[in-house]
């Protein structure tokens, strides 16, 4: 991370319009071509991708990872479910919570939706971002989003 002396050469405000505002943007182009191949937004492909990518979690799980409200969640999740994509299990050692799978049909449909979204993503990286030191950016970002998870920092409260 960067130390504060160096921190104090950059204009840390617009350093924060430009993050939220770049993603606001890709998240909503994301939406678009998601939306227009698959019927899906991004929200509900990352819910998706994640739940393959971690089969038997809990809605507390997604909540944490997407620093989200756990009602939150549960709503999206029920969306998932009442469309066939997700079943909820109960969990063998704790009946208060159920565990997260993805169905046959929101297998197919996340495979299927993350070849769409790995290409618009690029499509839209690539073409801003063709000479910019890209690697470094991300680095600073993973580092940035580690210690606010460490210190749990901006977590939900329910």
């Amino acid at each position: 991370m960067a130390s504060k002396a160096s921190s104090q050469t950059v204009d840390l405000p617009r350093f924060f319009a430009d993050l939220v505002r770049c993603e606001t943007r890709l998240y909503n182009a994301l939406n678009d071509r998601l939306r227009e191949r698959h019927g899906i937004v991004t929200s509900q492909f990352e819910s998706l991708r994640y739940l393959r990518d971690h089969p038997g979690v809990r809605v507390a799980d997604l909540a944490a990872e997407f620093a989200a409200g756990i009602g939150a969640i549960s709503k999206g999740i029920d969306r998932l479910e009442r469309q066939g994509w997700v079943a909820r299990q109960p969990n063998p050692s704790d009946r208060r919570s159920s565990l997260l799978t993805l169905t046959d049909n929101g297998l197919q449909l996340v495979d299927a939706a993350e070849a769409t979204f790995s290409e618009r993503l690029t499509e839209l990286i690539a073409d801003a971002l063709a000479d910019a030191p890209i690697t470094a950016a991300a680095q600073t970002l993973s580092e940035l989003r580690s210690v606010l998870q460490r210190d749990q920092i901006g977590t939900p409260i329910g």
